[in-house]
Formats: structure tokens, sequence, C-alpha cells
């Protein structure tokens, strides 16, 4: 496995095996690797000749409030993951070598950004969109690979990646969770012993949702009152939203129809988590003109 921790050495490397004719998945994350970003290696390194991952806590995406200096950090384990999991090349960067001034320009996303976790961390995706244009031009691959667990940013990358023409295919890949069905996250370190015993009922809500659309419900308004119901009656987090739309346009809905995201977002002491369910149900009906 090769690190590399400047650009234009990535640049070079990278163009060095397109003029090889490799293909090239490539899976960014922020770091701190667990079962969720091992599944998305082990997917690029199913269909791909070349796999890279990106190692980088980008600060263009948390608020002034947020957790950017105790984002979990673990180098040494990183890099023992990633050469377990067959990665090609691991590109780990400092801020100042992805930031080495002011931007100039910086992206700015119009939508699928005003629901879920957009709502309370504003700016938060044009820091994710931002990081995102500048590695696609780094490591130049033919797939990205993202877990559906951040069902929005996976929206949101699509969108990217086709209003700027971007020669990539976006893989989404299937959370990746606990036996007790909590989604991997590098957040979970935060919960507490309680909190963690808690926590299996973010899934537990949605799968409930899940099974009362099975059995005919359509309303949103049933379901959102469903989950939260849930949650509220086995945790004691606090509800930061349940929401259903439309995907991945992420529309809010009033009745179930076509391709539907139900997401949860709540707060524990010391860690936020989100998780979500993706419906497919029968489109609505076109309306006569």
């Amino acid at each position: 496995m090769i690190i590399v921790d400047r650009i234009r050495e990535m640049q070079v490397l990278m163009h060095q095996c397109r003029r090889e004719g490799k293909t090239i998945g490539f899976v960014p994350t922020m770091g701190y690797l667990h079962e969720g970003h091992a599944a998305l290696i082990d997917r690029a390194r199913e269909e791909n000749d070349m796999v890279v991952v990106s190692i980088f806590v980008n600060p263009l995406q948390f608020g002034p409030n947020e957790d950017f200096a105790r984002y979990p950090r673990d180098f040494a384990r990183d890099r023992h993951i990633a050469e377990q999991r067959g990665v090609d090349v691991l590109f780990h960067p400092e801020a100042g070598e992805m930031y080495p001034g002011p931007l100039t320009v910086q992206a700015v996303v119009k939508a699928r950004t005003d629901v879920l976790c957009g709502r309370s961390r504003p700016g938060h995706f044009d820091g994710v969109a931002t990081v995102l244009i500048k590695l696609f031009h780094i490591v130049m691959p033919d797939r990205a690979y993202f877990g559906m667990k951040d069902a929005q940013q996976v929206a949101v990358v699509d969108g990217l990646i086709r209003d700027f023409n971007f020669p990539i295919e976006l893989v989404p890949v299937p959370t990746v969770r606990e036996d007790d069905g909590l989604a991997k996250s590098s957040r979970n370190v935060y919960l507490s012993p309680q909190e963690r015993k808690e926590a299996p009922a973010l899934y537990q809500a949605l799968q409930a949702a899940a099974a009362a659309v099975e059995d005919g419900e359509r309303s949103a308004d049933a379901i959102r009152h469903l989950v939260k119901e849930h949650i509220e009656a086995h945790t004691h987090a606090e509800i930061d939203y349940v929401e259903v739309c439309s995907y991945p346009d992420l529309t809010p809905l009033e009745t179930l129809h076509g391709t539907v995201l139900v997401a949860v977002a709540v707060r524990f002491a010391s860690a936020r988590l989100i998780d979500n369910v993706i419906l497919r149900l029968p489109k609505a009906p076109r309306q006569e003109e």
C-alpha cells in the first residue's frame, strides 16, 4: 500500500494509473475507519483495478459549535485497516495541503440541503461539496463509494456529480450495522454504556415504520408520529428530526409514493446519531392536465 500526503504526488500517481488503463475506485473518508468503511472498500476492491481511500477530517464541513477538534483520529489504526482490506493508495493530506490559503471559490449546494441534517447544519454540505470537488480532481476516480447511512450526503453527491459532469459513477452502499441494528459510526465511541443500550431504538423505530408501510400506511404524518413515539419511549435522547421525503430529491411528502426516505437524527449527551430506511412504493398516479 502506498501512502501519499501531497496533492501533486497523488495526481502524478493517478495519471500513471490512467495511462496504464486501470480503473480507480475511490472511498473518501474522515478516518477512524470501521466496518462501514470496510464495506465500501470491499465493494471498491471487487469492482476496480485500483482502490484509493482518502483520510481527511475536512474543517469546512464543521460548524462553530461542532466536534472538529474532538473528532476521533487514529491514523495508525486506519492505516492497518486499509492495508488489511487491500487498499492500494491511502491519501492522507494535512489541512494546510488541502487549503493552503483562503478559498477564492467555494461550492454552494442549492438543493437537497434544507431538510434533514442540512436544516440544522447550515454550510455543512457546502463544505462537503467543496472538498469532494477537490478530491475528485485529485484522485480522478471511475467510481466513488458512499454509505447510505448518510442518505442526504449521497443525494447531494449525486447532484454534484450530475451538475458538474464528473465522469464518475456514484455507488451507494447499504448501511453496515451492529448485531443489534445500530448503524456503524465513528461517533458511536462517544456513547455512554446506557446510551449504547438505547441507541438501537433508532433502527427499531425505522423498522416499525417500514412494517407500517408494508401493512398499507401511506400518511407521512402517521409514520413520523410512529417513529417519534418509539424513540421517545425507549431512549433519553433528544430528537433532532424525523422526516419523510422523496429520494433522492428530498422533497417532503404528505402521502407516501415512489422512493421514500424515512430519516431520523437524535442527540445523546455527547453524540449525534443519524439513521434511515429507504422504502420503494408505487409511484403516484399522474394528474390529468
